[in-house]
């Protein structure tokens, strides 16, 4: 099934950063600064040991709190990613006919439209709302839709031609698939669409030391380095570039084999 071209309308929605970020899982930091809050209160009327776990669990979830809103800070208002500077050194000679994957927040397709702009474009969103629960997700879209002409997807369905692509893109979008079997079907197909010697671009948060030093037990939301590698190499791609950016997230190129 092939897809009509999907190209920025308007001026550039302003991309993500911590203040959006807060916006989309403001649970969870509501939780964090209740725990903080709790535990020092109520260390005033406990006896001296439990006093000093609990204010060890308030300082440990104001500490958690703290790095992680700075960590955020630091790659989405401050870093590279959203100018796709990185971009140039994955693919010198740029996407070309693309497709852009995201889970439900789409913020790949516009900077890399506008950087790109004689490059043809395409959208999927593999947003399911009965696989994809968390509530982050449904805030997120509620306040970026999707493009126009995004087309719905599903991981074993991208809306693109056999050998018609040289590059797909999923930015910060894979690791939404919670499912093994959904995030093989996406390389699959990514393999499937791809020209000879075309390019799976993948950026990701790592569940490594760095991410976990960052955002403690948020960090086993993202997979290992070790998953990417294995779905690629069982797509029959191999490794062509990395780069980290930030410190905190990692883009892989992964090429097709030439024919």
């Amino acid at each position: 099934m092939n897809a009509r071209p999907a190209r920025p309308a308007g001026p550039a929605r302003r991309p993500s950063g911590v203040r959006e970020v807060i916006r989309y899982n403001w649970p969870m930091y509501a939780a964090g600064a209740v725990t903080a809050a709790t535990g020092w209160a109520l260390a005033r009327h406990l006896p001296a040991r439990p006093a000093a776990l609990a204010r060890a669990a308030s300082a440990g979830a104001a500490a958690l709190l703290t790095t992680s809103t700075l960590a955020t800070w630091h790659v989405y208002d401050r870093s590279e990613l959203h100018s796709y500077d990185w971009l140039s050194d994955l693919l010198p000679d740029g996407p070309g006919d693309h497709l852009v994957v995201c889970t439900g927040l789409d913020e790949a397709s516009r900077p890399v439209a506008a950087r790109y702009p004689t490059a043809r474009q395409l959208v999927a969103d593999l947003y399911d709302p009965a696989l994809t629960t968390e509530g982050s997700i449904r805030r997120a879209r509620r306040h970026a839709p999707p493009a126009p002409g995004t087309v719905s997807a599903r991981p074993d369905a991208l809306p693109a031609a056999t050998g018609s692509l040289d590059t797909v893109l999923t930015v910060l979008a894979a690791h939404e698939l919670r499912r093994p079997a959904d995030r093989t079907a996406l390389f699959t197909e990514a393999v499937r669409t791809l020209r000879p010697g075309g390019t799976l671009l993948l950026v990701e948060h790592l569940r490594d030391l760095a991410n976990t030093a960052a955002y403690g037990p948020g960090a086993w939301h993202f997979q290992p380095r070790a998953t990417w590698l294995r779905h690629a190499a069982e797509a029959g791609l191999h490794p062509a570039a990395e780069r980290r950016i930030a410190t905190l997230i990692t883009a892989f190129a992964f090429r097709s084999p030439a024919a």
